[in-house]
């Protein structure tokens, strides 16, 4: 859509609601038939803005009934309508009833959760089990069932009588389920019966649920950051992340429900292991460290006699936003002040943006509070434009909406702002890149007092001390306090913190380290990322790469860049591949020098795009990269104590025998195989390497060479002119990610990109050589 004019940074890359982690709408809200999609009432009704087949939208019980009117005038042969089992039992098996009687052919998708997830978890009125609902269907005269559940042999018993027109599968058939619904004339039932990830994460809290031992670790070291994974799970915990090798993908542990959707995705960096059994209730952040006692601010920002204090916290629903505007509240009343405020959530409460409003008012129950509004006729719960005292960014995309943004003013607003980015829906899909955190940054400082942002990263803070983000708000709400924008007493927040009962002594500690963040920073340990794989090359390599490029003229960030990048590839397979690797970025760089180009653009280029051509993933390579003891590291931050650390590979020579899925290796078994694989490097590219005869390893190997033939061509060439598109094409490359079947998807898009690159440089004016 246009932007107004003076839309916020943030305008391009929106945050907007999206299904829970591990939700079963992630999955079952695929459209396996090719068919048209109804959607309807409910969490799922978040197809309509996903590529899902969905073409219509109708009321609560009236799901399906469009198409029983449509399906005499349409040449299309069936329809699929996705139904609640909320709305399902409360109205919309009516509809059902409606389509058998009309002699309508469609399928009718039930899925079935357990609850009423939009709304809080409530119980369906008038459900039925899964059997006893198909068995009221079969009566109803539908024409076949197919139930698919994520656990299809709990149906097994004898006691689970379903009628002759049912058949149960696994999940994993959902599609073959859908194509095999559309062929059969009349109206058909697919029930999805998996429950409801945020109910069930709940009753695991409560104990009421048992917990699932097995957490999933990807190998940022294998990872190509491809997305695949991401695209087959829709999962909010597969966070894309940047690194020095360009984006990786990342489990979130704190977020994840143990869904293992994400293992679907077609890479050999999943690594499984099982977590230590927990006791009911158990926190699972580290212990709440101890904090010296710190000064109060020096001074408080006033509460004004008008219009009272305003209080804008905007951020991510699920998060704790609501949670965070609460306990102000409360400590605001244990001071005995006046509140008034409204929490904006609605849908957004499902990852999308929250805000959350506070006004603090001075006097005796109600006569300040009605002395105010009469005084300023539009103070109320909300904050309005121009009228917020402290701005606490608990998200910059949602602080930066121009909505949002309005309610800042530099004359009166003082902001915290968190500087973690938390990805969106559309950037662990791959459809959105990360947003521009320093034009955020700067749009907050425009609409602040100056010197007003403080900024800080709550989330990395929060998993450096506790193991996981969840305390990020009440960090960020540490820091305003210490800054003096919170005009409260520290005892009352933290005896706020106390009757809310959640998690008490972490959010006490968190609380403290956001004041010590803005007071002593270097007393905290420097934030990080769990699970992060820092590789390190060897000294021994460093040095002789450092050696190779200054022979070669090497020098700058550029030569930083070629050095460790040079030393890897020794480690990858031996110094010949360095040698070979630097004389190509040693010849930019001298190329470049006599160019009026930006200095260094090309040379970087060039270091970063054929080290990723040289550095394929092979064989070799992921066993490699999995023996790391940086790896070893990580998975144990990732999951401390972990036990049963299988690795998830579906090998290239098993998968070319038709192996359809992974194969779960135990680490006993394949690790000696990895050892021998290492040793194995050396044979790379040789008649002896039995690897390199497919066709991915074949395309690797000849784009390597075709990139280092084509760039000497355009650097014996290069001039001011052609510059801009050397270092484009240089760069083009790091875009070809993924294993197998996805890599050379990538390759072709590559290879068409690269073809209208040439042109480019060729184009008259440009030098031919």
């Amino acid at each position: 859509k246009e932007q107004p004019p003076d839309a916020g940074p943030a305008a391009a890359t929106a945050r907007t609601a999206a299904f829970c982690s591990g939700c079963p709408h992630n999955r079952s809200t695929v459209s396996g038939s090719g068919s048209p999609v109804g959607a309807g009432v409910g969490c799922h009704a978040m197809v309509m803005w996903l590529d899902r087949g969905a073409v219509s939208y109708n009321q609560m019980g009236g799901e399906g009934a469009q198409w029983i009117g449509r399906a005499p005038f349409t040449d299309v042969p069936h329809f699929v309508q996705n139904v609640g089992d909320g709305t399902f039992f409360h109205s919309g098996s009516l509809v059902v009833r409606a389509a058998v009687a009309a002699g309508a052919t469609m399928t009718f998708k039930i899925l079935y959760n357990g609850v009423v997830a939009m709304t809080g978890g409530q119980d369906p009125a008038g459900q039925l089990d899964v059997p006893h609902l198909c068995q009221a269907m079969a009566a109803e005269g539908v024409a076949r069932i197919i139930v698919v559940s994520e656990d299809p042999k709990k149906y097994s018993s004898r006691r689970a009588k379903f009628p002759s027109v049912a058949r149960v599968w696994g999940r994993d058939r959902l599609a073959e389920a859908e194509r095999a619904l559309a062929g059969v004339p009349g109206v058909t039932v697919l029930v999805y019966d998996q429950a409801c990830a945020a109910e069930l994460r709940r009753l695991r809290k409560r104990g009421r649920a048992p917990e699932r031992a097995q957490r999933v670790v990807i190998n940022e070291a294998v990872c190509e950051g491809c997305g695949d994974c991401g695209v087959k799970s829709n999962c909010l915990s597969v966070y894309p992340v940047d690194t020095d090798l360009g984006r990786k993908t990342q489990i979130d542990q704190a977020s994840c429900n143990t869904d293992y959707s994400c293992l679907d995705g077609d890479c050999p960096s999943f690594v499984t292991a099982r977590a230590p059994a927990r006791t009911a209730g158990h926190d699972r952040s580290r212990a709440a460290l101890a904090f010296d006692d710190l000064p109060e601010p020096p001074r408080k920002s006033p509460i004004p006699d008008v219009g009272g204090y305003g209080m804008v916290a905007t951020g991510i629903g699920g998060t704790g936003v609501v949670m965070l505007n609460q306990v102000l509240a409360t400590a605001a009343f244990l001071d005995g002040l006046q509140v008034t405020g409204i929490d904006q959530t609605g849908l957004s409460q499902k990852a999308g943006p929250v805000v959350s409003h506070l006004r603090l008012w001075h006097g005796a129950p109600g006569s300040a509070l009605v002395n105010a509004q009469d005084a300023n006729p539009e103070a109320a719960g909300a904050v309005g434009e121009d009228s917020a005292d402290l701005l606490l960014a608990l998200d910059l995309l949602v602080a930066t909406d121009p909505k949002h943004l309005a309610r800042a003013t530099p004359e009166r607003t003082v902001t915290v702002a968190s500087t973690s980015v938390v990805p969106t829906a559309d950037m662990i899909r791959g459809t959105a890149g990360a947003p521009d955190s320093e034009a955020m940054l700067g749009a907050l400082a425009a609409r602040s007092k100056p010197d007003g942002v403080t900024a800080l990263d709550t989330v990395g803070l929060a998993t450096t001390l506790f193991g996981d983000g969840i305390a990020a708000n009440v960090i960020a709400l540490g820091a305003a306090y210490q800054r003096g924008a919170v005009p409260l007493e520290a005892a009352s927040i933290e005896r706020a913190i106390e009757l809310n009962g959640v998690a008490v002594e972490r959010n006490r500690a968190a609380f403290q380290a956001g004041r010590l963040a803005v007071h002593d920073p270097e007393h905290l340990p420097a934030a990080q990322r769990v699970g992060e794989v820092r590789r390190e090359a060897s000294a021994g390599d460093l040095a002789a790469a450092r050696k190779l490029a200054q022979d070669r003229g090497l020098d700058g960030p550029a030569a930083d860049l070629a050095v460790a990048r040079a030393a890897d590839l020794t480690a990858y397979q031996d110094a010949r591949l360095a040698v070979r690797y630097l004389d190509l970025v040693g010849a930019a760089a001298r190329a470049e020098a006599g160019t009026a180009g930006p200095a260094g653009a090309l040379t970087e280029a060039v270091a970063a795009g054929f080290f990723h051509l040289l550095a394929y993933k092979d064989e070799y390579e992921v066993a490699r990269l999995h023996l790391l003891p940086e790896f070893g590291q990580a998975l144990g931050q990732a999951v401390p104590g972990g036990r049963g650390v299988r690795y998830r590979l579906h090998p290239p020579l098993l998968r070319a025998m038709g192996m359809r899925r992974k194969i779960a290796f135990p680490a006993p078994v394949i690790r000696p195989a990895f050892r021998v694989l290492r040793a194995m490097r050396h044979v790379r590219g040789t008649r002896a390497d039995l690897f390199g005869y497919t066709e991915v390893r074949r395309t690797e190997r000849r784009l390597s060479a075709e990139y280092e033939a084509e760039l000497r061509e355009v650097i014996a060439g290069l001039s001011a002119g052609t510059h801009a598109a050397a270092v484009e094409l240089a760069r083009l490359p790091l875009q070809i990610r993924g294993y197998e079947h996805i890599k050379l998807a990538a390759v072709a898009r590559y290879e068409t990109e690269r073809d209208g690159l040439r042109s480019r440089l060729r184009e008259p004016g440009h030098d031919p050589r």
